[in-house]
């Protein structure tokens, strides 16, 4: 019996020993861990949600519904995928915990996420070489970090492309914008494009970035473009606004503060309007009919858009915040379509970690994004002269119209590339 009882004991001693060993040495996976046919791939996706400033829900609720979706029809090359969300809270502190949760949690990428505090997340994910995909683009570090792959060229493209559709059509431009860091680098980036078109600059009008009151900033605005009464086809006065959520407020103070007269062209990018928000401010009878917005990408009336709509309505299970017009989520969409590209690149026995996704990306053949944007590559021959934005490899933005209540391609604008004119502007960043 004594022996009996050794040999057991030996056995199991045995047996724990070699499971302890195969753990240490990789042997299949853990959970969140990377892996192999059959493992699971962790990620991260993180936003703001319920802050005074801008607030981006969708984007975290697009990632759960992809994930979903994903791991419905047997996940990317048989891999399941587990998406971590974070709420980033328009906070330093924030952004830096949601990193810090991803890197505890050992992902393999943050995808499809929002954050202006850039040197906060960057730092902990590049320390760990995690991979960020897709980010909103707001911050700098998204366009300087070798550690970003950007999916469209930011706020920069968007600005430098707002300035080159008033310039066609104005002769004064006001901007209103955040006074932060991030919104610092948006006159710059505007002249660029007004200046293109042989503008002159706009006037620079700033506004706390969680401001109630915006009735300052719309007299000012009002007075930077009244016209010069001379009967020209450029005498029109434009204002643009770029504030994120209070970007309705800054408009509904303007709308108040104008005198019967005529009226400025009003104008902002995708982000700070949408179509839900046309939609909320009454359609065809909304403050912002007319409007000329910038975007990076197709109209969301564009059937290229059919197969995140159909996610988002099989999957998203009646999560309202998971808007396919938002360019919240269309970003987040097109960032996971990314990864899984890259993921189907693997070896189905193959380790998939942040270490090998990262040169996946410095090295892979270009990735289809089905039409959403031009085929993305993030190799060094990719990259883009644009002094302070050295990651920006798509460069695309169209023009678009507030018509009957509906955003629609602006007539007679194609898509163009922002690059050329961001490479002419100083730096920024």
């Amino acid at each position: 019996m004594t022996i009996s009882r050794r040999a057991a004991s030996l056995s199991r001693t045995v047996v724990a020993t070699a499971m302890g060993a195969c753990l240490v040495a990789g042997c299949g996976t853990l959970p969140g861990g990377s892996g192999g046919s059959g493992g699971t791939i962790t990620v991260m996706t993180f936003a703001p949600e319920g802050t005074g400033a801008t607030n981006m829900p969708g984007m975290t609720g697009m990632a759960k519904a992809y994930e979903r979706w994903v791991n419905a029809k047997g996940g990317i090359n048989g891999r399941k995928l587990r998406v971590l969300t974070c709420n980033e809270k328009n906070t330093p502190s924030g952004a830096a915990d949601c990193a810090r949760k991803a890197v505890a949690e050992k992902a393999v990428a943050v995808v499809g996420s929002y954050s202006q505090h850039g040197r906060a997340f960057m730092a902990p994910l590049e320390a760990e070489g995690i991979p960020f995909i897709g980010g909103y683009g707001v911050s700098s570090e998204e366009f300087q970090s070798p550690l970003s792959y950007p999916v469209n060229g930011g706020q920069s493209v968007l600005i430098a492309g707002a300035g080159h559709q008033l310039g066609r059509v104005c002769d004064q431009v006001a901007l209103v914008r955040p006074d932060t860091i991030a919104g610092d680098t948006l006159p710059v980036l505007l002249n660029a494009g007004l200046r293109a078109n042989k503008m002159a600059d706009a006037a620079d009008i700033r506004a706390a970035e969680d401001s109630a009151d915006f009735k300052p900033q719309a007299s000012e605005a009002l007075a930077h473009t009244t016209g010069t009464g001379k009967e020209k086809e450029k005498d029109k006065g434009c204002v643009t606004a770029v504030l994120g959520e209070r970007t309705e407020t800054f408009f509904d103070a303007f709308r108040r503060t104008e005198p019967q007269r005529r009226k400025p062209q009003i104008s902002s990018v995708l982000g700070s309007v949408s179509q839900s928000l046309v939609d909320r401010t009454g359609g065809r009878e909304s403050p912002f009919e007319g409007a000329y917005i910038t975007s990076w990408y197709p109209v969301a009336s564009d059937p290229v858009w059919e197969p995140m709509r159909k996610v988002v309505t099989d999957f998203a299970f009646g999560d309202d915040t998971v808007d396919p017009d938002d360019s919240g989520a269309q970003t987040t969409w097109i960032a996971y379509t990314v990864l899984s590209e890259i993921v189907k690149r693997f070896g189905e026995d193959e380790d998939v970690d942040a270490r090998r996704v990262k040169r996946s990306l410095n090295e892979s053949q270009p990735v289809k994004t089905g039409g959403l944007t031009p085929d993305l590559s993030w190799r060094y021959q990719d990259m883009r002269a644009v002094a302070g934005f050295p990651r920006i490899v798509n460069g695309q933005v169209t023009f678009q119209i507030v018509q009957s209540g509906r955003l629609v391609a602006q007539p007679g604008e194609k898509s163009l590339d922002m690059t050329p004119t961001l490479v002419q502007a100083p730096r920024t960043a």
